[in-house]
């Protein structure tokens, strides 16, 4: 992990546009365990977006007012809310990071047409236009099968700032798919799971570069599918990175 702050801050530079606020936002990384070597589910960009036009990245997004009254199936693993809970700016809560998975899990369902969960057997709807195609895929969420991967908020200084959570998921979690995971609202193109080297050779955010190398360390590791595990958070102070372990 010292390595890649050491990246981080030989490749990012102060910026000195307006002060922004960061929003929440949170990313799901799916991984396919079931051959020889582990692969993510990766997309890229639409040239013409607004925040790293072109590059591929893992499916995510913007948290939602809704995201927070949804349901889930299950509930946070209490070790997961702590962290996710832990240095939280602004008014903290377990609602609020309960939506923080939530919104990924909804965004990735938007974005690549999978639908992360168990079947719910009617016992859960939504009237929101975010979760009604959701929820009508039979599924809900099992949060407690969704791990705290990495935290990291972009630098001051940038026209867009976001305070991302990083979450990981077995692929085993996908209960339903609308499509193959080739298609979805557009936002994201050229869908596919791919290999580490395969991920690394595309054009990435350095953010996201340095979470896939540390979650490839974290999923080989003996604990690495625990909630106990060391969680890293990047945020940037005095010109330059740090880094804390949650």
């Amino acid at each position: 992990m010292k390595a890649h702050l050491d990246e981080l801050n030989s490749k990012i530079k102060p910026a000195r546009g307006a002060y922004i606020r960061p929003k929440d936002a949170a990313t799901l990384i799916v991984i396919d365990r079931s051959g020889k070597q582990p692969k993510y589910l990766m997309g890229k960009r639409h040239k013409d977006s607004a925040f790293m036009p072109g590059k591929y990245v893992f499916p995510g997004g913007q948290v939602n007012a809704s995201d927070s009254r949804a349901r889930p199936l299950r509930d946070l693993a209490p070790v997961t809310a702590g962290k996710l809970t832990c240095n939280m700016k602004g008014k903290v809560s377990t609602s609020r990071a309960r939506a923080l998975v939530m919104a990924a899990i909804r965004e990735t369902f938007e974005e690549t047409g999978l639908a992360l969960g168990a079947a719910h057997k009617g016992a859960i709807s939504s009237r929101s236009p975010d979760w009604k195609s959701y929820f009508q895929t039979g599924l809900a969420p099992k949060l407690d099968h969704f791990f705290f991967a990495a935290r990291a908020i972009t630098p001051p200084g940038r026209p867009r700032r976001f305070d991302a959570r990083f979450f990981i998921a077995d692929a085993g979690e996908i209960g339903a798919n609308a499509s193959p995971a080739t298609s979805g609202d557009g936002e994201l193109l050229d869908v596919a799971w791919l290999s580490l080297d395969e991920a690394l050779g595309k054009d990435l955010p350095l953010i996201t570069r340095i979470v896939l190398k540390e979650i490839e360390t974290r999923i080989t590791a003996p604990d690495g599918w625990s909630p106990q595990y060391p969680v890293p958070f990047y945020y940037y102070r005095i010109n330059r990175f740090h880094l804390e372990l949650i």
